[in-house]
């Protein structure tokens, strides 16, 4: 297994669900961790997604944390984001009134 301890089915899983988050759009740690069952595993969702390049290319850019706050140190984010409409509020956060995908 490339992810360690991590189950590879979970692994894509996790993948598929930030894959059908549209353009325009952003989703949770949490709210993807509830899509797939594992409610109280969103620290789950963000290891996978940190490792998501060895699995393939997919759209992590638009998962945000509870709050809609951008992953810290990856400045690439929010051009990404804006980039596909998503207007950042002048804290820096993603509006999730707004933005969020309700998958």
């Amino acid at each position: 297994m490339r992810a360690g301890s991590l189950d590879e089915a979970l692994v894509y899983e996790i993948l598929s669900v930030v894959e059908e988050i549209p353009p325009g759009r952003v989703a949770t740690y949490g709210q993807i961790a509830a899509l797939i069952g594992r409610e109280r595993n969103a620290r789950l969702v963000g290891k996978v997604l940190r490792m998501s390049d060895a699995y393939g290319s997919f759209p992590c850019h638009r998962v945000v944390n509870h709050a809609g706050r951008l992953v810290p140190g990856w400045g690439e984010q929010a051009a990404l984001l804006a980039a596909e409409g998503v207007q950042l509020k002048e804290d820096g956060r993603v509006d999730l009134k707004t933005y969020r995908w309700e998958g």
